[in-house]
């Protein structure tokens, strides 16, 4: 149970109180474990500064210089890239007067579509953005450690920015896009929209720039901090739905159990890349109120936004914390890339003529309630005994088209097999026409476009997806017959039945290289011996 649930439900316990519940008997009922909040999960410091070396309490292993040196070594030259984070971003603003909001339709409630944005001047100092990052984990639950489920994984958001001055209460607001969107959109008079990638354009125009699950946070940390307004929203399809919030989101020891805080600096503090305020405070210090940070449990039961992939963060100032309010700064930077990976693997790699061979694609995404869907496509190239080759896809290594398969699997995970190569014969699972591979080096290639939950076509053509076409090994055993023939039988000792026709020849006298006048042929199939020559001193040689 998290505090939002607890401190605005006044009505509620009242209306316990008047049934006659007392907390003993309800205690009675309902044991409510120890647990640690969103800023106390250990993996990232929620303490109103941003060096990891200014440990928080308790002790948590990364901080905004980690995540800073991850993204731009340039801006963060020293430390160490963050622990273990699943996905980070840090962006700069390029100058002062960047990207600001424009026009009636720039608002919270409208679509992206609506949106514009120019470069220009003029907006309050005190909501002039300089910075904005945020940086994902995942948390296991270990049982009254957190208040994630025990064995479970719950994914932890931690986002903030900075300002030019603190001269002024400033409220903010957070996208978290699944689409990737970007600022080259169509030009409109002074103003540019924004662009955004849909990875089924013209399916569904609703989800063209918005996607249902995009998550809005609206903060309003006033008065140095000691007002703490914090309000969670997802996007519907057409508008906001509110999830969870309230006033009182303070991180700090006072706050137990939530799955959402932030804070501001209470005193100057000094930032670990370039920063200069409009107050000259020295050495990259940044005045109390500057500086803003916050986390958000995602896989709590309110939120319940732990699967989706965010691709794109856009860190905002505002007029209030209303969701109707005008727009003012930005920042945009990308985030995670919402993609999935593709790996084949050979069913052999090495096999005889005739016996059939397959590639398997596994597509792992990184959004656990979105199972990756969709037909692969094989390619096979083919190669010389001994060429170490790969189907890489260039012009000369493309190969041939053996057909599709279809995705199947559960989780993040699926699979595909593509069809049989190298078959006896026609056959289950033979291409049409499929006869055995001659002797060689083969490999497989795999392409899969991607799904709506995955952007983007992806290409696997690694060197572990080749096999060899082998010679197989032969025994031949002969049965001499001195008249009218030799008969001979050939095996492989693999079940796969030779194919094509035997030549006999036979030479004597015994151990001789050279046909002799004592062992004349009959002109038939075979060569018979002389009835004047003994059969020891004739020999037979039996060449394939």
């Amino acid at each position: 149970m998290t505090r939002f649930l607890r401190s605005t439900s006044r009505r509620r316990r009242l209306a316990l109180l008047g049934a006659g519940f007392s907390m003993a008997s309800l205690m009675a009922f309902i044991v409510v474990p120890a647990v640690l909040a969103v800023h106390d999960y250990g993996v990232f410091q929620l303490d109103g500064d941003a060096s990891t070396s200014l440990q928080s309490t308790p002790p948590a292993s990364d901080d905004w210089d980690k995540v800073c040196h991850q993204v731009n070594p340039t801006a963060c030259p020293s430390g160490t890239n963050t622990t273990g984070a699943t996905a980070v971003s840090w962006t700069a603003e390029p100058d002062r007067s960047a990207s600001i909001f424009t026009g009636g339709g720039s608002k919270d409630p409208q679509d992206i579509s609506n949106w514009a944005w120019k470069d220009a001047g003029g907006l309050p100092d005190k909501d002039n953005l300089l910075h904005a990052f945020a940086a994902r984990y995942s948390v296991t639950g270990a049982g009254g450690t957190t208040d994630c489920p025990t064995g479970t994984t719950c994914d932890a958001l931690y986002f903030g920015s900075d300002r030019l001055d603190n001269s002024g209460d400033a409220q903010q607001g957070f996208w978290f896009l699944q689409n990737p969107c970007d600022l080259n959109g169509p030009k409109s008079g002074g103003a540019t929209g924004f662009a955004c990638t849909d990875p089924t354009p013209g399916t569904d125009p609703s989800d063209d720039f918005h996607r249902v699950g995009d998550l809005l946070i609206l903060s309003d940390f006033s008065n140095g901090g000691t007002t703490s307004t914090f309000n969670i929203y997802k996007w519907n399809g057409s508008g906001l739905t509110f999830l969870a919030g309230g006033d009182g989101f303070k991180c700090g020891p006072a706050l137990t159990g939530d799955d959402f805080c932030g804070l501001v600096n209470p005193a100057t503090i000094t930032m670990p890349w370039s920063f200069t305020d409009k107050s000259g405070t020295p050495t990259n210090g940044a005045l109390n109120g500057e500086f803003f940070e916050a986390g958000v449990n995602l896989s709590s039961p309110q939120i319940n936004l732990g699967g989706e992939c965010f691709a794109t963060l856009v860190s905002e100032t505002r007029s209030s914390v209303s969701t109707t309010a005008t727009l003012k700064d930005f920042v945009l930077g990308s985030f995670a890339q919402c993609k999935a990976t593709l790996e084949t693997t050979p069913s052999a790699t090495s096999v005889n003529p005739g016996t059939a061979v397959h590639d398997t694609a596994t597509v792992i995404g990184n959004q656990a309630t979105k199972t990756p869907s969709g037909t692969v496509t094989f390619f096979l190239c083919s190669y010389a005994t001994g060429s170490t080759a790969t189907c890489d896809g260039t012009t000369s290594n493309v190969g041939v088209s053996i057909g599709t398969g279809t995705l199947s699997g559960s989780g993040t995970t699926a699979t595909a097999d593509s069809p049989n190569v190298n078959c006896a014969a026609d056959g289950a699972g033979c291409a049409t026409g499929e006869n055995p591979l001659a002797p060689g080096h083969y490999c497989f290639r795999a392409e899969w476009p991607g799904d709506s939950n995955y952007i983007g076509k992806l290409t696997f053509d690694g060197s572990n997806e080749c096999f060899e076409v082998t010679v197989i090994p032969t025994l031949i055993a002969t049965t001499q017959f001195f008249y009218p023939n030799d008969s001979a039988t050939v095996s492989t000792g693999t079940g796969t039945v030779p194919a094509g026709s035997v030549q006999f020849k036979l030479y004597g006298p015994a151990g001789g290289n050279t046909a002799s006048a004592n062992c004349t042929s009959n002109g038939t199939t075979g060569l018979l011996y002389s009835t004047s020559v003994p059969s020891s001193r004739c020999s037979t040689r039996v060449m394939a």
